[in-house]
């Protein structure tokens, strides 16, 4: 990343409006009275389910497993085993010494509203994130907890939630009319927020002690940067709680514009001089972040034209780089989020807002996100008149800077026409290249034939003119086939400015049986590759992409 400085676009600093407004009550006070919580966490119960985020595990009978099992198909998330996990749970400070040994100026730092959207969120996990938002937030800090119901037709969110709410401090609740989707209803949450920064977020976290104070402290500093916490996975199943006690990742995408997480690059470590300096991050996950509410205004909030959920984190991560500011992820501010087995609702509008993002903000690279994702250039992604004129209003840079200066490890391909796409096989030609990555290890599978189905996706291939078969719509990999195996599999590909490996230089001989795709493989070509009955071995023409020929481009 560049290490060019930002200038201050709103014209004055945060810093000077706080302190005129700011006022304590009593001079006196020393940094650990001012650094108290708005509530105090009630004794640890280390007999208690879940206690310092341990594994949770309960003996449950017949009838019990199936509410268990009823309740993670309901939320995809064990809400039988959150409902007997304490609200108030402790979680074992396992930071970096040097956070926890920071002092902060308590008197000079902004305050902030936080804001959680939610939608049928269960009981548990809801009044979870409350309480920990509240028991880990200084009080003198912390102006209100701002919760958004998004039309939530579930009864226990109604008149219950707002009895409840009524006993706690700083806590509102505010209601849409209609279901509006994440980015309008943290946006109208935002219109009621009245501390300086705006803290965003999901509805099933839990915040460590210390999380609030260098987000607010960075945001002091550079009221320009939008600074994420270090998010920690909390377990759907067990509720353990991971933390991450070493260098954090940072935010990427690929080129179906998906959000990546990605190793901090050399470059970034050398110009940071301590380890609990905040990291400069290409994108963010956006479920979880700070910005100051001026800059947040000024930067053009959220693209109101986005639905639903998906696709928002990559727009704001792309503007707020390519019009003078920074996304940084700080190592000292850690909040555990509960990922779900799989997402409790549908994201229809994914591709269209995605699409959107790409046409205010790629300039031409976004042919790239296009040629791997086909359908979406049938969407529908609305009027971007009003983005693209806040786009030169800010005076923002294009594209090929903020791939150049703040994202420069991400490969960009070629896309050579008619070099890319699918590549069908002659010998079943209903059937192309077909590679299905595992969860966790995306170089753990063999390529092998699938009905062709013209979405990109997992049957997008390119053929580079380093005579590479690349398979880059996720992760860069690059097809071989390993030395004394008859199948065809992938490893990684090698860094831009790396020299290519021989066993992954495939040949294309367009005169050897019109077409083929091969491996040159010491003295003799590979062209035969395992298909879906597992004993049957047919060769099969490898047919490229070529347009003259038959192509799936």
């Amino acid at each position: 990343m560049s290490n060019s400085t930002n200038h201050d676009p709103l014209g004055k600093t945060l810093t000077t409006k706080r302190r005129s407004e700011r006022q304590f009550s009593n001079n006196e006070e020393t940094n650990e009275e001012l650094a108290r919580p708005v509530y105090a966490k009630p004794p640890a119960d280390r007999s208690a389910p879940g206690e310092w985020g341990k594994v949770a595990s309960l003996q449950l009978t017949a009838e019990e497993k199936k509410m268990e099992e009823d309740s993670v198909e309901k939320y995809a998330i064990n809400i039988f085993l959150s409902d007997r996990i304490s609200l108030h749970r402790h979680i074992e400070d396992n930071r970096m010494s040097e956070c926890k040994h920071k002092t902060f100026n308590y008197r000079s730092l902004p305050t902030t509203s936080v804001v959680i959207a939610f939608y049928n969120e269960a009981w548990s996990t809801l009044l979870r994130t409350i309480h920990s938002v509240l028991e880990t937030s200084p009080a003198v800090l912390l102006k209100e907890i701002i919760l958004v119901d998004d039309y939530s037709d579930k009864v226990y969110l109604k008149s219950q939630l707002e009895v409840y709410i009524s006993d706690l401090e700083r806590v509102r609740l505010i209601r849409t009319n209609k279901r509006e989707g994440l980015v309008r209803a943290r946006l109208i949450g935002a219109t009621y927020a009245t501390g300086d920064v705006l803290t965003f977020l999901d509805c099933h976290c839990e915040c460590i002690t210390g999380w609030l104070e260098p987000l607010l402290e960075r945001i002091g500093e550079n009221e320009t940067a939008i600074v994420c916490p270090v998010i920690d996975t909390i377990d759907w199943n067990t509720f353990e709680f991971y933390m991450q006690t070493g260098e954090p990742m940072i935010g990427g995408f690929d080129w179906r514009l998906t959000f990546q997480w990605h190793a901090v690059p050399e470059s970034e470590r050398r110009r940071r001089k301590s380890r609990i300096e905040p990291i400069r991050s290409p994108t963010m996950a956006g479920g979880l972040f700070a910005v100051s509410k001026r800059y947040f205004e000024y930067l053009g909030t959220y693209d109101m034209g986005m639905e639903v959920w998906g696709g928002e984190n990559l727009e704001l991560s792309f503007r707020v780089w390519q019009c003078g500011g920074t996304l940084e992820i700080h190592p000292c501010s850690h909040v555990g989020h509960v990922f779900p087995k799989k997402a409790p609702y549908a994201r229809p509008n994914f591709l269209q807002n995605t699409a959107r993002a790409a046409e205010v903000w790629m300039d031409d690279y976004k042919e790239h996100f296009y040629n791997r994702n086909p359908p979406a250039r049938k969407e529908n992604y609305g009027d971007i008149s009003e983005r693209k004129l806040l786009r030169d209003r800010l005076k923002c840079k294009n594209f090929d800077w903020y791939l150049k200066n703040v994202f420069s490890e991400l490969h960009v391909p070629e896309d050579r026409p008619g070099w890319h796409g699918a590549i069908r096989s002659m010998g079943i030609s209903s059937e192309c290249l077909d590679y299905n990555a595992p969860d966790r290890n995306p170089v753990g599978a063999h390529l092998s034939l699938f009905g062709c189905h013209g979405q990109g996706g997992n049957q997008f291939f390119e053929y580079t003119t380093k005579q590479e078969i690349r398979f880059n719509s996720v992760t860069e990999l690059c097809a071989e086939v390993p030395e004394h195996q008859n199948f065809i599999g992938m490893k990684y590909c090698p860094k831009d400015w790396s020299p290519i490996p021989t066993n992954i230089i495939w040949e294309f001989k367009q005169n050897l049986l019109e077409g083929l795709l091969v491996e040159k493989v010491g003295y003799k070509y590979l062209g035969l590759f395992f298909t879906k009955q597992p004993d049957l071995f047919i060769p099969v023409n490898l047919y490229s992409v070529l347009e003259q020929f038959r192509a799936d481009v």
